[in-house]
């Protein structure tokens, strides 16, 4: 028997919830092992794959060292792990939850601070008045480092935050931040500001292959399922199909539509799911009609980008 596709999703919280409820719309459910507090499950309809329960910053460990083929984690992490991680993971669907900003945010009471420019010339007076660097409070010191240094700011140091970072200027432990924020509200909160050009990433959760992962083809094909399944609901969301008696004249009212985004199927048109009712009413203003509109549980189309982008990255296409 070949080794499982071994898939890492996260063990707790909002984060957890939210991937189950993704995993549910494309017919995919996890089946706990040893009870709810299990830590790993299979996945109901995809054959071949075992899925481990991990903390988000576990999942992005796991995946840059190759231990999982599959995890479902946040960019913020994935990108703290430094080095060319897109070398050693490849994103391969955004998931449009679990969304945050990693921003720098300075105190309110910094009237003429608003961008990264100007945080030079507050790190010269911190300096000149208390002797040392200007503090910076985080968790993301691989982030920080780069973003401060193609702003060209330099004469700073990082104090590592291991708690409430958003408090570190009001506690004297910090003159800055730079924070994980879905609001902002926190940071309002805490007396801090969001400078204008201070968002280092807008992250979100992310579907990822571990390039560093040893991949055998079953395990390949096993992806490939996946993948197939995800982009196939992902499409269905995105689109829907219309029908209608087919007449004489049809083909140049088909071609003034594809041409606005619709594809030509055997028995109609499917269309954008946002343009459903511009190009219904396309069709009616020329006489055909009655233009049935439905939305499709899944659009599968004969390729399907990432697997093959993933083959490609692995070598096995």
């Amino acid at each position: 028997m070949s080794e499982p596709l071994i898939i890492a999703v996260p063990s707790k919280g909002r984060l957890k919830e939210q991937v189950e409820a993704w995993l549910g719309d494309s017919g995919l459910s996890l089946a706990m092992s040893g009870g709810a507090r299990g830590y790993m499950a299979s996945l109901k309809g995809l054959p071949g794959a075992q899925v481990r329960l991990l903390s988000a910053g576990d999942i992005a460990e796991a995946l840059d060292s190759g231990e999982v083929h599959l995890g479902i984690t946040g960019e913020d992490l994935l990108r703290e792990r430094g080095g060319d991680v897109d070398a050693r993971i490849l994103l391969l669907r955004a998931l449009g939850f679990g969304r945050a900003d990693l921003v720098v945010a300075v105190p309110k009471s910094w009237l003429d601070v608003d961008t990264m420019a100007d945080l030079e010339d507050v790190a010269h007076e911190v300096l000149s008045r208390t002797g040392r660097r200007m503090r910076v409070a985080t968790k993301y010191l691989v982030q920080t480092r780069s973003f401060f240094a193609r702003h060209g700011v330099a004469d700073y140091r990082l104090t590592e935050s291991n708690g409430a970072t958003e408090g570190a200027p009001a506690a004297g432990a910090a003159e800055l931040v730079v924070d994980i924020t879905t609001t902002g509200a926190t940071l309002v909160a805490n007396g801090l500001k969001i400078l204008s050009d201070g968002v280092i990433l807008k992250s979100q959760a992310q579907l990822v292959a571990s390039l560093k992962a040893d991949w055998s083809d079953d395990q390949l094909e096993v992806a490939g399922r996946l993948l197939r399944r995800i982009e196939g609901r992902a499409a269905a969301h995105e689109t829907a199909t219309l029908i209608w008696p087919a007449q004489d004249g049809d083909e140049a009212i088909l071609s003034e539509l594809e041409a606005e985004g619709a594809v030509r199927r055997p028995n109609g048109l499917l269309v954008p799911a946002g343009r459903i009712a511009d190009m219904a009413g396309v069709l009616t203003a020329q006489g055909r009609g009655p233009v049935t509109a439905s939305r499709p549980d899944f659009v599968f189309e004969t390729g399907c980008a990432p697997l093959e982008l993933l083959a490609e990255r692995l070598g096995k296409n």
